[in-house]
């Protein structure tokens, strides 16, 4: 187990013409209309962030980056600081990534946690959560054991640039993963789908060859990639925003792949723990189902005040059905909620 380290603010620094964002999921739908499985965070904030340094001590004082004085010397060195053999940094700790970190504690007792934002806005809310906080772990020379690149790449010009940047901070030694989406696989027919099914080739969407760019740098670094399905959650996803729109303009026939955000940050770690290298895994529940399905489990849970209404739709996009039994072997998982369904008798 590395050594625990207590870090002492002892200096600022700030970094110019550096804009990345981070934050929550990943997951792509049609062009036709925003996507309900992905909502990131649009604000934007100075770059501010704390030097540490090590000491003997077992607490951790910190200092929230708001309370920085602007008088406080500018310096460009990254930060400096004794990073255990089982630290892990996380870049965009937003919702899945802060289930990351508190999975990756109960499994890794004494360890330390870090969280690369685009913004200091959440950054007391880390603090508070046990996650040390930057804006740019990544261009620090300190490199990490565990890294998982969990931001979506929404708001940046240079997605791949980020992960590669992500990947320079990784030491080698421990696992490198980066959060993908199911979007890359060739298949909307609402066809059978699975690890080794073809991905669409470069070229063909923007969307996905952003993915597929970004993907190829953590392959070329012999990281791993964890193609995700729908995140969801009670109050996060699909069935969310559906159910607030009311009728919605989509076919009801496109089949949904998903996972809960729990599932897919305990996946994340037991690919992590596997050390891994240079393999693609896909996350999602084995139960597809299709936007009707859904929503009409919606409705007659009773678990929503709201009622959705219909969809009406007949030209966008089919879906596909994914399967990730190759995964689950592999990485020896499997999900706490199995099924939609499931999900929904549990709340």
């Amino acid at each position: 187990m590395g050594t625990t380290a207590c870090f002492t603010p002892i200096a600022v620094f700030r970094h110019k013409n550096h804009s990345e964002h981070f934050s929550n999921n990943v997951g792509f739908l049609s062009s036709k209309s925003p996507n309900p499985l992905f909502s990131p965070s649009t604000t934007t904030s100075s770059h501010l962030g704390i030097k540490l340094k090590s000491s003997s001590s077992s607490s951790i004082p910190r200092v929230s980056p708001m309370q920085v004085s602007e008088d406080a010397p500018i310096q460009e060195s990254g930060p400096s600081f004794q990073i255990g053999q089982h630290d892990l940094l996380i870049v965009g700790p937003g919702v899945l990534g802060r289930l990351v970190a508190d999975k990756w504690r109960e499994e890794n007792p004494g360890c330390q946690v870090y969280g690369q934002t685009r913004t200091t806005d959440h950054h007391d809310e880390l603090v508070q959560m046990g996650i040390n906080p930057s804006l740019n772990w990544t261009e620090a020379t300190q490199k990490f054991p565990y890294v998982i690149y969990c931001a979506p790449p929404s708001r940046t010009s240079d997605y791949s640039g980020n992960v590669r940047l992500a990947a320079l901070s990784w030491n080698g030694e421990g696992s490198f993963l980066f959060t993908s989406s199911s979007a890359p696989y060739d298949c909307n027919d609402n066809g059978p789908c699975d690890e080794d099914t073809p991905a669409v080739p470069i070229g063909r969407s923007p969307r996905t060859d952003i993915l597929l760019k970004a993907e190829n740098v953590v392959l070329e670094f012999n990281g791993c990639v964890l193609r995700l399905a729908g995140l969801y959650k009670a109050d996060r996803g699909a069935h969310n925003y559906w159910l607030e729109k009311g009728i919605v303009d989509s076919r009801p026939d496109h089949i949904l792949n998903l996972i809960h955000y729990e599932d897919a940050a305990s996946l994340a770690v037991a690919i992590l723990k596997k050390n891994f290298r240079g393999k693609i895994f896909l996350g999602c529940d084995n139960h597809p189902l299709s936007r009707q399905e859904m929503m009409d489990l919606i409705n007659r849970s009773g678990k929503f005040n709201k009622k959705f209404d219909k969809f009406t739709g007949t030209n966008d996009p089919l879906g596909k059905r994914l399967n990730n039994s190759k995964t689950r072997q592999e990485v020896g998982w499997e999900p706490k909620y199995p099924s939609f369904a499931r999900f929904l008798e549990t709340m």
